[in-house]
């Protein structure tokens, strides 16, 4: 009994510590990691809500871009977890990099995630020659010649790449990936002809659509496009398939409970204010603000189903 007062003593004065260091936070800059380069859809985002934080805060939340997939969560994971530095990352390469190929971070283990701050809505297009303009007309044409059909992506093991390869497995179809160097020159060869077809976010495809240059099969999700109207939902065609993606914000392993529940309150508020959430619209994003604990959970559960995805596969980076 002598020995639990200490502990339970200790236990409470820490607790109450972690209470009063949420409190003051943040007392001097933030660092907010971006692993991509500045101008793509991430970057914009995590400076847009940067700059509410920083407002909010009355201290500077600096966007350190740190480019590559690995150099961002590397960093993240040997930082302080004081939250003076956070990450903001997709879903891809995030979880699914550690299956593809020889990781330094677990993303289970050396992560908390703070906030999911947006989901990110795919279109799949194709080019016009080939004369498909549904998915049943898709699926009908790779079984009639397994492999012929190809898509571009942003690169081996991308967002773009899984999510076609978990189509191919829910329709039983057979599709040839072609990979590009980001999702820019991918987006580009579909609109050349240069490939037949692609899976990319809504604010990149959409604009080629109503230029009349990729016919719209299909949307993931579960909500129809207000910009796409009438074009199919992945949900209705596969159900229990599910296709998604997201930006989350997170901490190093060990960040107090008190500090986590205080930066995510303050994010969310940051999703909220109408210039954030009105332009992340804009840029094609679903506002999300799930937190704590059911964000963690949706970390775990898109860990695993993403690992058998990239297992059935085979999908191997060197």
């Amino acid at each position: 009994m002598k020995r639990v007062i200490p502990f339970v003593l200790a236990t409470c004065l820490s607790l109450a510590g972690s209470a009063v260091l949420a409190q003051d936070f943040p007392s001097k800059p933030v660092r907010l990691v971006v692993p991509y380069p500045p101008g793509g859809p991430l970057d914009v985002s995590g400076r847009l809500i940067a700059r509410d934080l920083q407002e909010r805060w009355g201290q500077s939340v600096v966007v350190d871009n740190k480019a590559g997939s690995t150099l961002g969560p590397d960093f993240l994971a040997k930082s302080a977890p004081d939250g003076y530095t956070l990450m903001i990352i997709s879903s891809s390469p995030l979880i699914t990099l550690p299956h593809m190929t020889k990781s330094s971070y677990d993303p289970l283990k050396d992560f908390v995630g703070i906030t999911q701050t947006v989901a990110l809505t795919y279109v799949l297009g194709a080019h016009p020659s080939t004369g498909i303009t549904t998915v049943a007309q898709l699926v009908e044409e790779a079984k009639k010649s397994p492999g012929k059909i190809n898509y571009s992506t942003g690169g081996v093991g991308s967002g773009q790449h899984l999510y076609v390869a978990l189509l191919s497995l829910a329709a039983g179809m057979q599709l040839t990936q072609i990979p590009y160097k980001g999702a820019g020159p991918a987006l580009q060869a579909l609109i050349a002809g240069e490939v037949q077809l692609m899976l990319d976010v809504s604010s990149g495809i959409i604009p080629a659509a109503k230029a009349g240059k990729v016919n719209v099969l299909m949307v993931t999700g579960s909500k129809p496009l207000d910009q796409l109207p009438g074009v199919a939902n992945f949900d209705s065609l596969y159900p229990g398939v599910d296709i998604t993606s997201w930006h989350g914000i997170f901490a190093p392993a060990g960040i107090p409970k008190p500090l986590q529940e205080k930066i995510a309150g303050d994010i969310r508020r940051s999703l909220e204010a109408p210039a954030v959430a009105s332009r992340l619209r804009e840029l094609g994003f679903e506002v999300s603000g799930v937190s704590g604990d059911a964000f963690n959970a949706i970390v775990r559960r898109d860990y695993d189903r993403w690992g058998e995805v990239i297992r059935k596969n085979r999908i191997v980076i060197d």
